[in-house]
């Protein structure tokens, strides 16, 4: 069917409940500024479409009971008909909502309309932000680890656009320190290995094969020029060539994971001259932050909730990894950012307090700064943990993980649960071309979908240019079905507001599985012209919907499967 994408919907079914419920607690004269109206989808579909706690909430601040307060609530709020059906209070003091089946209805043909619009928000209009992730040292070839902060914030800077934010991403390149002058002395000891040399590798170098190969893409006449260089500017010569392949490699990596950047910073460049780390000290101590221990510069960060203060300036004079990691987020302050995420590994958790810290000195406001942790990844094969050792012929890279699952596997399997809690990722699973894979179940679905779509056609049925045979919808399973396309919008936003993409895959799974019985039980090519062509509108509805789904997670959506 062709869509017609300049009709939007800007008034999400989110944002007209909420709009009501913050409406008529103004009427009924309750202050509840500062406080988020939040909704959820009750698991129970009996108990509605919608679900608000706001009762219980401000209950205690209002000195009332909540089911009271609730009840209260819901007798003077005002929806259409033609938008809610049902209002009740449940449990102790939710607010349930259900949509009347001629809303839910329209939105099928809304969502056939405008086609891949559908969902589209202004949450986030007028908003800049920028989403900072992988940013893994070049010191060696991305790790599990960080091709799940690949997989999390791709899908998050895809929601964030679709709610109307204006993004960039980044990846932050850490290309400068005593990092790069230890990988410079480890290339330095390979390629004196590769010329015949016997030497002992540095304790404390990159032990990785890796580095093996590349000395070996090293011009020889070139080499021996390093060679003769005094010691430091021989580290930082073959430090720098390391950062250039390996950086390219990580670069190849990540594009063959769909993953691409709007920007790569070089961590160099804030050590030159006009660059922040020197503005940052200026700053730090114009606002008397700093002082002076044990020959070292410290950051008074306890008076900003710190465990501890931080060292900016060693006693030896060099910078620290946390001044330069304060000066960047000073860069991205003067960029005018509105909001800024940064994704960290799971091993930067104590960074979180300090570069909060940093960020309150440069005058951010509150909640500027967003700091989301990727916990570990444990392989499982044949229900067992693997080794992530190369030398031992399993995975350790993200290259690896492709090779063997392609990147559509991945990527959802490292969506499947919240950033913040560790992923046991079956690879036995991931392997699987059957129902019980997620991402293969869900593929499937719109496979299926587009199967159906070009027998219709065979057999004479098109879309209709007049919607109205929409109206012939009403068995069970094609209301579940509507039911689970509608609720689409308010999730998009909910995971944009709460930086949550793991909830797409849960909803892909659950929108898969509810089209999968609608196909079983309703024959969707029928005698009946325009039930036909009804249930072929709910299924291309679903396939659009399936199709942004898979979109804003980053993975493809085959019509053949």
């Amino acid at each position: 069917m062709e869509n017609n994408r300049s009709e939007k919907t800007v008034i999400s079914a989110r944002s007209r409940v909420v709009d009501e419920i913050s409406r008529t607690m103004t009427s009924l004269g309750y202050d509840i500024q500062g406080t988020e109206i939040y909704l959820e989808r009750p698991n129970n579909p009996d108990h509605g479409d919608l679900s608000c706690n706001l009762a219980m909430v401000v209950a205690k601040k209002l000195g009332m009971d909540p089911k009271k307060l609730a009840e209260s609530i819901v007798s003077e709020l005002s929806f259409e008909e033609d938008f809610i059906d049902k209002v009740e209070v449940a449990g102790h003091a939710f607010i349930n909502l259900t949509f009347s089946k001629a809303y839910l209805k329209d939105q099928v043909a809304l969502i056939n309309r405008i086609g891949s619009s559908y969902g589209d928000s202004e949450i986030g209009r007028g908003r800049k932000v920028q989403v900072e992730y992988v940013s893994a040292n070049p010191t060696g070839p991305l790790v599990i680890v960080s091709a799940r902060a690949a997989a999390v914030g791709t899908s998050l800077a895809q929601i964030l656009r679709k709610t109307g934010h204006d993004v960039e991403t980044e990846y932050y390149l850490n290309d400068a320190g005593n990092q790069v002058k230890k990988l410079g002395i480890s290339l330095h000891t390979r390629f004196r290995q590769r010329m015949g040399e016997e030497l002992e590798f540095p304790d404390d170098g990159y032990p990785g094969e890796y580095l093996v190969d590349i000395a070996e893409t090293i011009d020889e006449n070139t080499g021996k020029e390093w060679l003769s260089l005094e010691e430091d500017e021989t580290a930082n010569a073959f430090g720098g060539y390391a950062v250039s392949r390996i950086t390219d490699g990580i670069v190849a990596d990540l594009e063959r994971f769909g993953v691409t950047f709007d920007k790569y910073f070089k961590e160099s460049t804030l050590f030159r001259d006009g660059g922040e780390t020197g503005e940052t000290l200026e700053i730090f101590r114009e606002k008397e932050v700093v002082y002076e221990k044990e020959g070292a510069l410290w950051f008074r960060s306890t008076d900003y909730g710190d465990e501890k203060d931080r060292v900016l300036i060693r006693s030896d004079g060099t910078p620290t990894y946390f001044l330069a990691d304060a000066a960047y987020h000073l860069n991205k302050f003067k960029r005018g950012f509105d909001h800024v995420i940064d994704i960290f590994g799971p091993d930067h958790h104590g960074h979180i307090a300090r570069l909060n810290a940093a960020a309150a000195v440069f005058g951010a406001p509150d909640n500027w700064l967003d700091i989301l942790t990727v916990q570990w990844v444990r392989l499982i094969e044949d229900g067992k943990q693997i080794k992530m050792s190369k030398r031992g012929g399993e995975f350790e890279t993200l290259s690896d993980l492709v090779a063997d699952i392609g990147s559509d596997a991945s990527k959802f399997f490292f969506l499947m649960r919240k950033t913040n809690a560790h992923l046991d990722f079956n690879l036995t699973l991931a392997r699987t071309e059957s129902d019980e894979n997620p991402v293969y179940y869900v593929q499937y679905a719109h496979a299926r979908i587009c199967s159906v779509i070009s027998y219709a056609e065979t057999e004479g049925v098109s879309f209709p240019d007049e919607l109205s045979c929409i109206g012939k919808l009403g068995e069970e399973e094609e209301m579940e079905l509507i039911r689970n396309l509608v609720i689409f919008p308010y999730l998009i936003e909910g995971a944009a507001i709460s930086a949550e993409p793991h909830r797409l895959s849960g909803y892909a799974q659950q929108l898969a599985a509810s089209f999968h019985r609608f196909y079983h039980v309703c024959r969707i090519i029928s005698n009946d012209k325009d039930l036909s062509q009804a249930r072929l509108l709910l299924a291309e509805a679903t396939r659009i919907v399936l199709a942004e789904t898979l979109h804003l997670l980053g993975i493809s959506a085959p019509e053949r499967m």
